[in-house]
């Protein structure tokens, strides 16, 4: 398994992507001018602040051109995992359903939460099981997970909602608890928390390393 891990300007978690992915499988960056995916097998899409959050995060960022090359391997069925500002940015691109705003709070604020997992069978989390509990880090200011009504209620019954915050540990303030999502088809997951700062026992937490683990799971 090959992972192929995007570069933005301003994109600030790359490495420990590519680090996270390399103790699994191989890994190697992408550049995000160049709209050539070389052959990589997944493609994450990490955390920072591509191009300095202008104008919206992650508005800019859909539109380079390694992400035409994103969007069309997304859907072909390629797995792609975005991480924070990588998941605003699948957002934009209209990869993943939903939208992510300002924290409630209105500040960037960095602790570590405890996912439950509500979807076990996407290219991302098939090595978890439905209920499982993962202790993640998670850092930003814009990670407020929203969407309409019915489209949350489509979502649900479709099992696009991945991955929510366990009880008193929704600090941005998302909806239903939300802090991870799919595509219809399971290939594409999104999620706000940050998996790469959590697959070595010595930083407090080795859960998220099972995501990674997952795609490496899935039949080529």
């Amino acid at each position: 398994m090959r992972f192929g891990v995007v570069r933005f300007p301003g994109t600030c978690d790359e490495v420990d992507a590519y680090l996270a992915a390399s103790r699994v499988g191989e890994a190697e960056i992408l550049w995000h001018a160049d709209a050539d995916l070389k052959g990589v097998d997944a493609v994450i899409v990490p955390g920072g602040f591509s191009y300095g959050d202008h104008l919206r995060v992650g508005a800019i960022a859909r539109f380079a051109p390694v992400m035409v090359e994103v969007d069309r391997f997304a859907r072909n069925g390629g797995l792609v995992l975005g991480i924070c500002n990588g998941f605003q940015v699948l957002c934009e691109a209209g990869l993943l359903p939903g939208a992510l705003l300002p924290n409630t709070s209105l500040r960037f604020t960095c602790r570590q939460v405890d996912l439950e997992v509500v979807n076990a069978s996407t290219s991302w989390t098939n090595a978890t099981a439905v209920g499982d509990t993962l202790s993640i880090p998670a850092k930003h200011n814009t990670g407020r997970y929203y969407a309409p009504d019915p489209v949350l209620d489509e979502m649900e019954a479709n099992g696009q909602v991945v991955l929510k915050y366990a009880a008193g540990h929704n600090f941005n303030g998302s909806v239903r608890d939300i802090a991870g999502v799919s595509n219809k088809a399971g290939n594409v997951v999104g999620l706000m928390p940050h998996p790469e700062h959590a697959v070595d026992a010595l930083t407090g937490s080795a859960d998220g390393l099972k995501l990674f683990a997952s795609a490496v799971a899935v039949p080529a």
